[in-house]
């Protein structure tokens, strides 16, 4: 069975920092791009980052360059979202996607599989 679990969401104060992981199951996880997406209350899906562990390549959102980081443990089937300098605009469900063959993109339409998603909460 194919799974995409996230964790490490919660609640933080803004300015403060979050790592999220996604830990994939069921697939070769080298044969996978993954991306990270948000969705907040009333607003539609947007695309956070990208990586592709196979080919070493991320993409980023001009709101994630900068602040956030991407990085994959292929031991550990994961894939991480190092989250710095959180905004209270970046409050939102965040889900972890996967998608085949690895070529990272921003494009949620491409992508698989999806995570349940977590919640990320950033208070002003």
């Amino acid at each position: 069975e194919v799974q995409l679990v996230e964790s490490g969401g919660g609640l933080v104060q803004a300015g403060g920092s979050l790592r999220l992981s996604c830990v994939a199951s069921g697939f070769s996880f080298d044969d996978y791009a993954y991306g990270w997406f948000r969705q907040a209350p009333g607003k539609a899906r947007e695309a956070v980052a990208s990586i592709s562990p196979y080919y070493g390549s991320t993409h980023y959102t001009d709101s994630a360059r900068g602040r956030f980081t991407l990085s994959s443990d292929n031991a550990k089937n994961t894939v991480y979202l190092q989250m710095t300098s959180l905004k209270p605009e970046d409050t939102a469900v965040y889900y972890c996607a996967a998608l085949r063959p690895p070529i990272a993109t921003l494009d949620d339409l491409k992508y698989d599989y999806w995570g349940q998603g977590i919640q990320v909460t950033v208070s002003s």
